[in-house]
Protein backbone atom coordinates (compact mmCIF):
# COMPACT_ATOMS: atom_id res chain seq x y z
CA UNK A 1 0.00 0.00 0.00
CA UNK A 2 1.55 3.42 -1.08
CA UNK A 3 -1.52 6.27 -1.71
CA UNK A 4 -3.96 5.28 0.90
CA UNK A 5 -7.27 7.78 1.64
CA UNK A 6 -8.04 6.82 5.31
CA UNK A 7 -11.83 8.34 6.07
CA UNK A 8 -11.90 9.34 10.56
CA UNK A 9 -8.47 9.88 10.57
CA UNK A 10 -9.24 11.89 13.88
CA UNK A 11 -11.20 8.64 15.77
CA UNK A 12 -9.11 6.11 18.24
CA UNK A 13 -8.95 3.41 15.12
CA UNK A 14 -8.64 5.47 12.00
CA UNK A 15 -5.58 7.51 13.78
CA UNK A 16 -3.55 4.15 14.67
CA UNK A 17 -4.00 3.10 11.05
CA UNK A 18 -2.63 6.14 9.75
CA UNK A 19 0.26 6.21 12.39
CA UNK A 20 0.58 2.30 11.83
CA UNK A 21 0.58 2.71 7.93
CA UNK A 22 3.26 5.13 7.74
CA UNK A 23 5.26 3.41 10.08
CA UNK A 24 5.17 0.39 8.39
CA UNK A 25 6.84 1.83 4.82
CA UNK A 26 8.58 5.04 4.20
CA UNK A 27 7.26 5.34 0.96
CA UNK A 28 3.48 5.14 1.93
CA UNK A 29 1.85 8.51 1.67
CA UNK A 30 -1.97 9.02 3.79
CA UNK A 31 -4.66 11.09 3.56
CA UNK A 32 -6.58 11.28 6.37
CA UNK A 33 -10.27 13.24 5.90
CA UNK A 34 -12.04 13.84 9.33
CA UNK A 35 -14.89 16.45 10.41
CA UNK A 36 -11.80 18.53 12.56
CA UNK A 37 -8.11 18.11 11.37
CA UNK A 38 -7.38 20.07 14.42
CA UNK A 39 -8.39 17.05 16.45
CA UNK A 40 -5.63 14.33 15.02
CA UNK A 41 -2.89 14.26 17.29
CA UNK A 42 -0.03 16.19 16.62
CA UNK A 43 2.87 13.79 15.92
CA UNK A 44 0.49 12.38 13.09
CA UNK A 45 -0.88 16.13 12.17
CA UNK A 46 2.55 16.85 11.68
CA UNK A 47 3.77 14.00 9.89
CA UNK A 48 5.26 14.71 6.38
CA UNK A 49 3.69 11.56 4.24
CA UNK A 50 0.23 12.87 5.84
CA UNK A 51 -2.56 15.36 4.51
CA UNK A 52 -5.33 16.28 6.15
CA UNK A 53 -8.71 17.17 4.40
CA UNK A 54 -11.80 18.51 5.91
CA UNK A 55 -14.62 15.85 5.68
CA UNK A 56 -17.75 15.95 7.36
CA UNK A 57 -19.91 12.83 6.82
CA UNK A 58 -23.12 14.35 7.50
CA UNK A 59 -22.69 17.01 4.88
CA UNK A 60 -23.63 16.38 1.13
CA UNK A 61 -21.58 19.12 -0.52
CA UNK A 62 -18.14 17.48 1.63
CA UNK A 63 -17.46 14.67 -0.93
CA UNK A 64 -17.07 17.27 -3.74
CA UNK A 65 -14.63 19.44 -1.51
CA UNK A 66 -12.26 16.29 -0.99
CA UNK A 67 -12.04 15.43 -4.57
CA UNK A 68 -11.26 19.59 -4.88
CA UNK A 69 -8.71 19.20 -2.70
CA UNK A 70 -7.53 15.46 -3.37
CA UNK A 71 -6.62 16.62 -6.92
CA UNK A 72 -4.73 19.57 -5.81
CA UNK A 73 -1.95 16.94 -3.89
CA UNK A 74 -2.64 13.74 -6.35
CA UNK A 75 -3.66 13.73 -9.70
CA UNK A 76 -6.33 11.09 -10.37
CA UNK A 77 -4.55 9.52 -13.01
CA UNK A 78 -1.98 8.42 -10.56
CA UNK A 79 -4.54 6.75 -8.23
CA UNK A 80 -4.92 5.05 -4.83
CA UNK A 81 -4.73 2.06 -4.02
CA UNK A 82 -6.45 2.22 -0.68
CA UNK A 83 -9.13 3.40 0.53
CA UNK A 84 -10.23 2.61 4.39
CA UNK A 85 -13.22 3.94 5.60
CA UNK A 86 -12.82 4.21 9.30
CA UNK A 87 -15.46 6.83 10.83
CA UNK A 88 -18.32 5.74 13.19
CA UNK A 89 -20.98 7.25 14.88
CA UNK A 90 -22.93 5.00 17.90
CA UNK A 91 -23.86 7.63 20.57
CA UNK A 92 -22.92 11.34 21.49
CA UNK A 93 -24.27 14.39 23.56
CA UNK A 94 -27.34 13.84 21.72
CA UNK A 95 -27.66 10.23 20.84
CA UNK A 96 -27.34 7.22 22.71
CA UNK A 97 -27.80 3.27 21.62
CA UNK A 98 -31.38 2.05 22.44
CA UNK A 99 -32.25 -0.63 24.53
CA UNK A 100 -36.20 -1.08 23.54
CA UNK A 101 -38.11 0.46 20.54
CA UNK A 102 -39.62 3.38 22.59
CA UNK A 103 -36.04 4.76 22.91
CA UNK A 104 -35.49 5.28 18.65
CA UNK A 105 -35.78 8.46 17.66
CA UNK A 106 -35.64 9.57 13.69
CA UNK A 107 -33.00 11.90 13.90
CA UNK A 108 -30.68 9.10 15.26
CA UNK A 109 -31.68 6.97 12.57
CA UNK A 110 -30.65 9.81 9.71
CA UNK A 111 -26.85 10.60 11.75
CA UNK A 112 -26.57 7.29 11.99
CA UNK A 113 -26.66 6.30 8.56
CA UNK A 114 -25.02 9.04 7.30
CA UNK A 115 -21.84 8.68 9.40
CA UNK A 116 -22.02 4.71 9.17
CA UNK A 117 -23.13 3.94 5.80
CA UNK A 118 -24.33 6.52 3.24
CA UNK A 119 -20.98 9.10 4.08
CA UNK A 120 -18.85 5.75 2.69
CA UNK A 121 -20.81 5.41 -0.04
CA UNK A 122 -21.21 9.08 -1.60
CA UNK A 123 -17.16 8.90 -0.53
CA UNK A 124 -16.48 6.27 -3.11
CA UNK A 125 -18.97 8.11 -5.86
CA UNK A 126 -16.62 11.05 -5.19
CA UNK A 127 -13.26 9.08 -5.25
CA UNK A 128 -14.12 6.75 -8.92
CA UNK A 129 -11.73 8.79 -11.00
CA UNK A 130 -8.83 7.78 -8.52
CA UNK A 131 -9.64 4.21 -8.50
CA UNK A 132 -10.06 3.25 -12.32
CA UNK A 133 -5.70 2.77 -12.68
CA UNK A 134 -4.76 -0.60 -13.35
CA UNK A 135 -3.13 -1.50 -10.26
CA UNK A 136 -4.89 -3.79 -7.63
CA UNK A 137 -7.12 -1.28 -5.06
CA UNK A 138 -8.46 -2.25 -1.74
CA UNK A 139 -11.84 -0.81 -0.45
CA UNK A 140 -12.03 -1.32 3.32
CA UNK A 141 -15.05 -0.62 5.17
CA UNK A 142 -14.99 -0.81 8.86
CA UNK A 143 -18.19 -2.22 9.55
CA UNK A 144 -19.18 -4.50 13.61
CA UNK A 145 -20.01 -7.33 14.38
CA UNK A 146 -23.27 -6.19 15.38
CA UNK A 147 -24.09 -5.05 11.96
CA UNK A 148 -24.68 -8.71 10.95
CA UNK A 149 -27.98 -9.46 10.86
CA UNK A 150 -27.64 -13.40 10.60
CA UNK A 151 -25.32 -12.97 14.54
CA UNK A 152 -28.10 -10.52 15.78
CA UNK A 153 -29.54 -12.66 18.81
CA UNK A 154 -29.40 -9.86 21.51
CA UNK A 155 -31.36 -7.13 19.79
CA UNK A 156 -31.31 -3.35 20.87
CA UNK A 157 -28.94 -0.95 19.31
CA UNK A 158 -31.66 0.19 16.18
CA UNK A 159 -29.48 3.16 14.82
CA UNK A 160 -25.96 1.34 15.21
CA UNK A 161 -27.13 -2.03 13.64
CA UNK A 162 -29.54 -1.14 11.26
CA UNK A 163 -26.42 1.71 9.18
CA UNK A 164 -24.15 -0.93 9.82
CA UNK A 165 -25.62 -3.80 8.28
CA UNK A 166 -26.70 -0.98 5.57
CA UNK A 167 -22.75 -0.14 5.51
CA UNK A 168 -22.20 -3.88 4.40
CA UNK A 169 -24.98 -3.68 1.82
CA UNK A 170 -23.32 -1.17 -0.05
CA UNK A 171 -19.61 -2.74 -0.02
CA UNK A 172 -21.58 -6.03 -1.35
CA UNK A 173 -23.58 -4.06 -3.85
CA UNK A 174 -19.97 -1.83 -4.90
CA UNK A 175 -18.72 -5.28 -4.99
CA UNK A 176 -20.90 -6.26 -7.61
CA UNK A 177 -20.44 -3.19 -9.64
CA UNK A 178 -16.55 -1.87 -9.45
CA UNK A 179 -15.27 -5.07 -10.67
CA UNK A 180 -16.26 -4.11 -13.96
CA UNK A 181 -15.21 -0.71 -13.97
CA UNK A 182 -11.81 -0.26 -11.62
CA UNK A 183 -10.07 -4.14 -12.73
CA UNK A 184 -8.69 -5.05 -10.44
CA UNK A 185 -10.69 -4.23 -6.99
CA UNK A 186 -12.00 -5.89 -3.61
CA UNK A 187 -14.37 -4.09 -1.71
CA UNK A 188 -14.70 -5.62 1.81
CA UNK A 189 -16.15 -5.08 5.27
CA UNK A 190 -13.89 -5.56 8.57
CA UNK A 191 -15.31 -5.72 12.02
CA UNK A 192 -11.96 -4.27 13.86
CA UNK A 193 -13.07 -6.07 17.07
CA UNK A 194 -14.16 -4.50 20.60
CA UNK A 195 -11.56 -1.60 20.80
CA UNK A 196 -10.75 0.49 23.78
CA UNK A 197 -11.64 3.86 22.39
CA UNK A 198 -13.91 6.93 23.29
CA UNK A 199 -17.12 4.56 21.63
CA UNK A 200 -16.64 2.09 23.91
CA UNK A 201 -16.15 4.11 26.59
CA UNK A 202 -19.41 4.36 28.18
CA UNK A 203 -19.43 0.15 28.01
CA UNK A 204 -16.66 -0.63 30.19
CA UNK A 205 -18.66 -2.82 32.48
CA UNK A 206 -20.63 -4.75 29.91
CA UNK A 207 -17.21 -5.17 28.10
CA UNK A 208 -15.31 -6.63 30.84
CA UNK A 209 -15.91 -10.47 29.71
CA UNK A 210 -15.04 -9.25 26.33
CA UNK A 211 -11.58 -9.56 24.83
CA UNK A 212 -10.15 -5.49 24.47
CA UNK A 213 -7.69 -4.30 22.16
CA UNK A 214 -5.98 -1.10 22.42
CA UNK A 215 -5.90 1.42 18.96
CA UNK A 216 -2.92 0.42 18.27
CA UNK A 217 -3.35 -3.35 18.79
CA UNK A 218 -6.47 -3.15 16.70
CA UNK A 219 -4.83 -1.46 13.79
CA UNK A 220 -2.05 -4.14 13.77
CA UNK A 221 -4.48 -6.65 13.33
CA UNK A 222 -7.11 -4.75 10.89
CA UNK A 223 -3.46 -4.13 8.86
CA UNK A 224 -2.56 -7.40 8.65
CA UNK A 225 -5.98 -8.62 6.90
CA UNK A 226 -6.16 -5.59 4.70
CA UNK A 227 -2.82 -6.48 3.61
CA UNK A 228 -3.68 -9.87 2.66
CA UNK A 229 -6.86 -8.88 0.64
CA UNK A 230 -6.79 -10.10 -2.41
CA UNK A 231 -9.23 -9.94 -5.55
CA UNK A 232 -11.01 -12.77 -4.62
CA UNK A 233 -11.83 -11.34 -1.55
CA UNK A 234 -14.15 -8.92 -2.99
CA UNK A 235 -17.40 -9.14 -1.03
CA UNK A 236 -16.23 -10.99 1.87
CA UNK A 237 -17.41 -9.72 5.54
CA UNK A 238 -14.18 -10.09 7.38
CA UNK A 239 -13.42 -10.22 11.04
CA UNK A 240 -10.42 -8.50 12.75
CA UNK A 241 -7.99 -12.17 12.78
CA UNK A 242 -9.08 -13.23 8.96
CA UNK A 243 -12.20 -15.49 9.73
CA UNK A 244 -15.22 -14.94 7.98
CA UNK A 245 -18.29 -13.30 9.56
CA UNK A 246 -22.06 -13.74 8.64
CA UNK A 247 -23.85 -11.11 6.52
Amino acid sequence: MKRILVAGVSGAIGGALAEAILERDEESVVVGLCRDPGKVPEPLRNQSRMTLLTWNAEDDQSPDSVARGLGKILPASEGIDTFIYAAGLLHDSDMFPEKRLEELKAESLSRAFAVNASGFAILVQALLPWLRHREFKRIVAISAKVGSIEDNRMGGWYAYRSSKAALNMLVRTLAVELPRRCKSVACVSLHPGTTDSALSDPFKQSLAQLQVHSADDTAKNLLAVIEGIMPEDNGRFLSWDGSQLPW
